[in-house]
């Protein structure tokens, strides 16, 4: 039932209330002689009894449509302020002329509202600071295992293959050479599996335990990567590498890009040669990976392959470009090409 026809239903109540009373002080005050004298009596040619009915209902349903629209229209006037978020204001002078306690009320509910929202501003800022708090601290647990891990693998397993590697060159240094070519050709096989394996850990490790930067500048994390690998891997490596600022994060994204492409390399490219080149040309940065080994199908390994989806994401969040090209058995190139906006605004 609508606040109007509730209003409609009290007014006509009232209105009955209000004749029976009138009827019974007027029969009171003025005692006919008899009823019919009640019923013959006529008001505008009206039977006295019927025109007082009718003006009683005509009565009440006037007042209580009236009261209905009014109270429909407080209704609608605080239902405004309640849902008028920041226009509150607005409606309230609006509203103001036409009912004083609807102002004082729409006062009352924009505190209300007020503190509701800052209650839920520190609720979910509280939720977001414990969340960073959880992540960073899942993430310390994580860089901790995976550096214990490296550590385990480099003193256990890596070890174990090094010195694997060394006794089987041994013993094929020392076989005779009218010896079983079919023994020598397993040897040399088992030889050449276990220096794959030595790269695929070295690869491994490199994944687990990654180098940062800190507060390195991307030309001597790039030395300090290299150098290390020099003495590791059987590859003939070599570097160009030029001194200029860049923003922390563009670093931070084309060093993690170089990491996965000497990983892939170390894995996959069986190469003798790898060379890294980071030029400042014009308005742009560019990191280029090369080496000659077997080369790979790009357009195949790019919905497949991880480590390239990983590299193409993080060049695009440095606004940069990397294109790959690689020929089957003649080495793969790769480049990272980024524009240095934040030097072009300086230099304007």
């Amino acid at each position: 039932m609508s606040i109007i026809q509730r209003q409609i239903l009290w007014g006509m109540s009232i209105a009955l209330i209000l004749l029976l009373f009138t009827s019974g002080a007027f029969l009171l005050v003025f005692p006919p002689d008899s009823w019919n004298d009640i019923w013959e009596k006529q008001v505008l040619d009206i039977p006295f009894v019927l025109f007082l009915v009718s003006a009683d209902v005509a009565i009440g349903l006037f007042f209580g449509v009236m009261s209905g629209y009014s109270w429909r229209k407080q209704f609608n006037a605080l239902d405004g302020i309640i849902h008028s978020g920041d226009k509150n204001k607005e409606l309230e002078r609006e509203s103001s002329g036409f009912y004083e306690e609807i102002h004082s009320l729409g006062a009352k509910i924009t505190n209300v509202q007020n503190k509701l929202k800052e209650q839920i501003r520190l609720s979910q800022k509280l939720v977001t600071e414990q969340a960073e708090d959880q992540h960073s601290r899942v993430q310390a647990v994580i860089a901790d295992e995976r550096n214990r891990l490296a550590r385990e693998l480099h003193d256990s397993v890596s070890q174990q293959l090094f010195a694997a590697s060394m006794l089987l060159s041994a013993i094929n240094e020392r076989r005779q050479p009218e010896g079983d070519p079919i023994e020598s050709k397993q040897l040399k096989l088992v030889e050449e599996t276990i220096h794959q394996s030595q790269l695929e850990m070295r690869a491994l490790l490199l994944h687990l335990r990654p180098a940062a930067l800190k507060d390195k500048t991307l030309k001597e994390g790039i030395m300090e990567l290299l150098s290390e690998l020099v003495h590791k891997v059987e590859m003939k490596i070599t570097w160009k590498l030029e001194e200029f600022s860049l923003d922390k994060g563009i670093e931070d994204h084309l060093f993690r890009i170089l990491q996965e492409s000497v990983s892939n390399t170390l894995r996959h490219a069986k190469a003798s040669n790898f060379d890294v080149q980071l030029l400042h040309r014009e308005q742009y940065v560019i990191l280029r990976v090369m080496d000659d080994g077997i080369g790979f199908d790009v357009e195949e390994s790019k919905t497949g392959s991880y480590g390239l989806q990983n590299m193409q994401e993080r060049a695009a969040e440095i606004g940069g470009q990397l294109k790959i090209v690689s020929l089957q058995q003649k080495g793969t190139r790769l480049e990272v090409k980024v524009p240095m906006i934040l030097d072009v605004e300086a230099k304007a």
